[in-house]
């Protein structure tokens, strides 16, 4: 097994990369458990100089026959000291170091080095794509007819992807490759609002649709428009811990404050009300709580809340005056027997009067699901109960930013509207959306049923999404190690782990957690036969790691 050469080898690649692409004359710290590369800033002592390449201060002189002249050199103008602070301590731990150390590892490979693998398994972050899940023929088909309509007289196309491209591209001013409204295409948001009544049996209004450039970007133009001191105070987010780094990142870029709340591990990462309101006691010290995030199904825990537990969140949120945001990209993605997607619109809804209305924004994605078309970037975001003072500045907001991809609003057009029984393209359509599904609840069960055999790591039933985030009982020596190079100690174990299989995962570090605990997250992504191969590395390391035999961990 490898030596805790790893740690080392990641801080001097970083350097590099620092030095060849930021072009930083200051050096960069080792890693750090929160992901973060902090540039150390040194006093310059030659205001006249400039960072060359290679790192050092050069400094240019031109010769004018007998003249020598040195130019006009000043400061930077944007430095570590001047740029918005917040940017600075931004986080995003599904593509941090030991992503950029697999990266290494797979150029290595390539080159022909001797490692006790053959390739990296990148069980890191959920592009499904990436890990060898095909497209759906349907929603391919009906986007290439989209971006190229002379094939619409082609004989290759179904009847029903050529009407559906056709109703797509009635809907633009030239084609995929013109402007829309900012809001998107009018036909495809009334396919959304037809799309969420025949889901929770209550009307939609397309005018509250907004189609998205992927559901990150509604996201954070939602919090940007709930950005506002109240008192001299920031306004709160409450989120739960774990949680999605995009939440944490987007709070402190914006300068708002993140409010945790502990997801309760021993009851399969249900929502504890209690929690709730400690959390949102301590908030209430230092911010304004402002707005309520809920993950279902969780991300990076694979729970799938039940409509009580809902039902209490709701209750909580009307209680406090807090706006909803109900993050739902996983809403196809449930496996366990008994568990069960519930809508928080639709809940709401049934439960009337005060609860009806709360204000709620949902979000959708092409990313996830069935799909996986992460990269295509298509979403909406349905906003129930809002201001129609406030909708008009949010409009006009998004209305700076032009439009959101075109072929990503086509895309999401194909997932709300499918194939409908009858038509040409719904057997192949089911077919494919079903063997997806069936396989990712497959892997859902290999996962949880191999951590759980393994001795030193419990693993809740991954009920939905694509993720499981297992608790890891680690050593005391490990421990010790790695709090001695300044690294957390489920980052130091994911950094062996790397190392010594060629399995990539995230360190329940970057994502939150309790106290004195350890986590990962890893997706349940990776084909069936190379998911099996990496539940048999995996266990091998773990196993021998709790024997003592990696003695150079």
């Amino acid at each position: 097994m490898k030596s805790l050469c790893a740690i080392s080898n990641v801080n001097t690649m970083l350097q590099t990369v620092s030095r060849s692409t930021t072009r930083l004359a200051a050096p960069i710290r080792p890693i750090s458990s929160s992901y973060q590369l902090h540039a150390q800033q040194t006093k310059r002592t030659m205001p006249t100089t400039v960072a060359a390449d290679n790192g050092r201060a050069e400094q240019e002189t031109v010769k004018k026959g007998n003249v020598k002249t040195s130019p006009k050199m000043g400061k930077k103008t944007l430095t570590l000291d001047t740029m918005n602070p917040h940017i600075k301590v931004m986080e995003y731990a599904v593509r941090g170091p030991i992503v950029i150390r697999a990266g290494e590892l797979e150029m290595e490979l390539k080159k022909g080095a001797k490692k006790p693998y053959k390739e990296i398994i990148r069980a890191n972050i959920g592009d499904c794509h990436a890990t060898g899940q095909v497209p759906i023929t349907y929603i391919r088909n009906v986007l290439t007819l989209c971006i190229n309509p002379k094939l619409l007289d082609s004989p290759d196309f179904a009847p029903d992807v050529k009407e559906h491209a056709k109703r797509i591209l009635s809907s633009t001013r030239g084609g995929l490759g013109s402007y829309t409204d900012s809001t998107g295409l009018d036909v495809v948001r009334q396919d959304v609002a037809d799309f969420i009544k025949r889901r929770d049996g209550i009307a939609a209004d397309p005018d509250n649709i907004i189609l998205t450039a992927g559901a990150s970007e509604g996201i954070k133009a939602l919090l940007k428009l709930i950005n506002n001191e109240k008192n001299g105070q920031k306004p709160g987010v409450m989120v739960p811990i774990p949680q999605y780094p995009l939440y944490s990142a987007t709070i402190a870029e914006y300068g708002m404050e993140q409010i945790g709340y502990y997801l309760d591990e021993d009851n399969n990462w249900a929502l504890d009300i209690n929690e709730l309101k400690r959390s949102i006691r301590e908030a209430r010290k230092v911010c304004h709580p402002s707005v309520i995030v809920i993950i279902n199904p969780g991300n990076p825990t694979g729970q799938v809340l039940t409509e009580e537990n809902i039902r209490g969140i709701i209750k909580f949120a009307h209680e406090e005056g807090l706006y909803i945001m109900a993050d739902e990209v996983y809403q196809d993605n449930v496996y366990a027997p008994g568990s069960k997607f519930h809508s928080f619109k639709k809940v709401m809804t049934q439960m009337g009067a005060p609860y009806d209305g709360l204000e709620l924004a949902s979000f959708y994605s092409t990313s996830k699901g069935f799909m996986g078309e992460c990269g295509i970037r298509g979403a909406y975001m349905e906003l129930v109960n809002m201001d129609s003072q406030v909708m008009a500045m949010l409009k006009k907001m998004l209305s700076a930013k032009l439009c959101p991809t075109s072929v990503g609003q086509a895309c999401i057009g194909c997932v709300v509207s499918p194939p409908k029984q009858g038509d040409p393209s719904y057997e192949s359509f089911m077919s494919e959306k079903q063997a997806v599904l069936k396989s990712l609840a497959e892997k859902a069960k290999l996962v949880t049923d191999t951590f759980n055999s393994i001795p030193g790591i419990h693993c809740n039933t991954v009920q939905g999404a694509m993720y499981a985030f297992p608790r890891l009982d680690l050593p005391q020596g490990l421990i010790d190690k790695a709090k001695s190079v300044g690294q957390d100690p489920d980052f130091y174990y994911a950094l062996q782990l790397l190392e010594n299989t060629g399995i990539c995962i995230v360190p329940g570090s970057g994502f939150g957690q309790k106290p004195g605990t350890h986590h990962f997250r890893t997706t349940i992504l990776p084909p069936p036969k190379q998911m099996e191969e990496m539940m048999v590395r995996f266990k091998k390391f773990h196993t021998e790691l709790m024997e003592d035999k990696l003695k150079n961990v």
